[in-house]
């Protein structure tokens, strides 16, 4: 009886690992989907991006800040600040200009 208490536990203990392994990498290719919708709606060529900002499960949305330069040659407008909200569900991307108060 004892033995096969210590299976299962075991045997559950190395289930929830693998679990939180594999998730780790599903984060990892949910985050480099969202980088890459964000980056290709935004116009600029290359920017810095953020670390993703995960709302709860209830919202649904990752938010992505983004900085750099839209446009080329007398057209191009340097720091430029724009946010991403993408929706988890859907996969599609909002991005808007934002900028500090008082700037």
């Amino acid at each position: 009886m004892i033995r096969k208490f210590a299976f299962a536990t075991s045997l559950v203990l190395a289930s929830a690992v693998s679990v939180e392994a594999s998730s780790g990498k599903s984060w990892d290719a949910l985050f480099a989907k969202v980088n890459g919708t964000c980056i290709g709606q935004s116009g600029m060529d290359t920017p810095e991006a953020s670390a993703p900002i995960v709302f709860d499960d209830a919202t649904g949305k990752i938010a992505v800040l983004l900085r750099g330069s839209l446009g080329k040659g007398k057209a191009k407008v340097n720091n430029v600040n724009l946010m991403c909200l993408y929706d988890k569900k859907t996969g599609r991307a909002s991005i808007e200009e934002y900028r500090w108060l008082g700037r």
